[in-house]
């Protein structure tokens, strides 16, 4: 588990907690696929709540000098995948969350969720 890759997922996990994201949690991943270490996955309550809180995740991350290398669906906003390398969020409407149900896909990933972190 790669240090830096943990303590980027708990600021995304604080970003999203801070913009009213819903279900916020993280797999650790990294023992079942080399495509990341974490998938970070939140809820918003509408396509310009998801919209606004990938643009809050993307403007936060810059200002401490970490760029996203893809993003994808931001035009639909029902699912916005964003691709930081060791870490994939997505950010989900309720609806496409329970559909595609990636929770119960990468069911045997270490979960983190966010009640269980304490934010200063």
């Amino acid at each position: 588990m790669d240090k830096d890759s943990a303590e980027l997922t708990l600021k995304i996990l604080k970003i999203l907690d801070d913009k009213k994201a819903l279900e916020i949690k993280a797999l650790y991943v990294g023992e079942l696929t080399t495509v990341a270490d974490y998938f970070v996955i939140a809820s918003g309550t509408s396509t310009t709540h998801v919209k606004s809180l990938c643009d809050e995740v993307l403007e936060r991350l810059a200002e401490e000098g970490v760029t996203v290398n893809h993003i994808e669906g931001y035009n639909s906003a029902t699912w916005i995948l964003m691709d930081y390398g060791s870490i994939v969020v997505h950010i989900f409407t309720k609806d496409d969350r329970n559909f595609y149900s990636l929770e119960r896909l990468w069911g045997d990933a270490k979960e983190i969720v966010l009640d269980n972190v304490i934010f200063d």
